[in-house]
């Protein structure tokens, strides 16, 4: 980063800093906790001869352990793509327009997280609803191994509350669909892409843009016949810059779907297939009778809906990574399901 023509390549030198990041996210805690381990040994020399020096002990020791926690839970993030950034996207499913609301409300909790951790977000396609919320959207988020933290969220989302759409109050039950993949670089060559396995349509973008974006045909949906993946991109005005965009939400599903093969692999020989169809969500959201969140895989339970929907995910982050760590079958859902 110090050589004089660093910046020359704008897209080359954001990658070096991303990766610088990526490394101190986990050198500058392993360098706190190794000098803070330090400290607490010469403390307790102290507090030998010194017995009012037990609570600041006490407190170091806390504080250690923390770090130590925090320093154990990265280094499960040990996935082949699990250092880059993530695509997420997001997809209203039954409930109607309660579940076009809740799909809004799912990607301004992920926007919320983000920026909590001081994470980016670009939106890269959003496909509104007539009525209200939205019907899908697609958002990068971009951080140290953001998509190590957020690849557990792939999976539906429910939610039951009592619906503000409907006149006579009652509750409502509705679904989100979520999906992250990582954003994988344009000179990855594990993951081939061939012109002739792609059908490229071209639309006019749809939404809030402004006069020219929907004056134009810039918007770029890719058909992988492949795999049957369908991606679209209208962000961008320039359709060449759709189209590349869109290329790399592509590149990133076909990632994410070899991931989900070798996951599937390793699940096979324990005997632990996913649940599918109904009852397969994995977290409930609740607002009607009382407020909680749980994730039906981890058991991870949370009393305060808004401070999840507030972007306080890292409770539920944290124990997927540990529960998928530890090779334990998924929970039962109970009267969650």
């Amino acid at each position: 980063m110090s050589e004089a023509d660093f910046w020359g390549n704008a897209a080359k030198a954001q990658a070096t800093v991303a990766e610088l990041k990526s490394v101190n996210s986990v050198l500058k805690p392993l360098e706190e906790a190794l000098g803070v381990g330090q400290d607490l040994e010469a403390l307790e020399e102290l507090a030998r001869e010194d017995e009012s020096l037990e609570p600041e002990l006490a407190t170091e020791a806390d504080r250690l352990e923390k770090l130590v926690d925090a320093l154990e839970l990265a280094s499960l993030l040990s996935g082949p793509h699990d250092s880059s950034d993530a695509l997420v996207s997001i997809h209203a499913r039954d409930g109607g327009t309660d579940a076009n609301d809740w799909a809004e409300m799912m990607l301004r909790m992920y926007s919320a997280w983000a920026s909590k951790h001081d994470f980016t977000v670009e939106l890269l396609d959003r496909q509104d609803d007539a009525v209200a919320g939205i019907q899908s959207a697609t958002v990068a988020i971009r951080g140290p191994w953001a998509y190590g933290y957020l690849k557990g969220e792939t999976g539906i989302h429910r939610l039951v509350r009592i619906s503000p759409f409907n006149s006579e109050g009652k509750r409502q039950t509705s679904f989100a669909a979520v999906d992250v993949s990582p954003e994988i670089a344009d000179d990855d060559t594990e993951i081939e892409i061939r012109d002739e396995d792609i059908r490229e349509d071209v639309f006019r973008a749809s939404g809030a843009g402004g006069q020219h974006v929907n004056k134009t045909s810039s918007a770029i949906r890719l058909t992988h016949f492949p795999s049957g993946i369908v991606v679209q991109c209208q962000s961008e005005r320039s359709q060449h810059k759709n189209r590349a965009t869109a290329i790399k939400m592509l590149r990133a599903r076909l990632a994410r779907l070899e991931e989900e093969k070798r996951e599937a692999e390793q699940l096979a020989r324990y005997k632990q297939q996913p649940k599918t169809g109904f009852g397969s969500q994995i977290r409930n959201y609740f607002l009607h009778p009382d407020q909680r969140v749980k994730d039906q895989r981890t058991g991870h339970y949370v009393g305060n809906f808004q401070s999840v929907l507030d972007g306080n995910l890292d409770g539920f982050f944290d124990a997927y990574l540990r529960w998928k760590a530890s090779g334990e079958a998924p929970t039962a859902g109970g009267d969650d399901a």
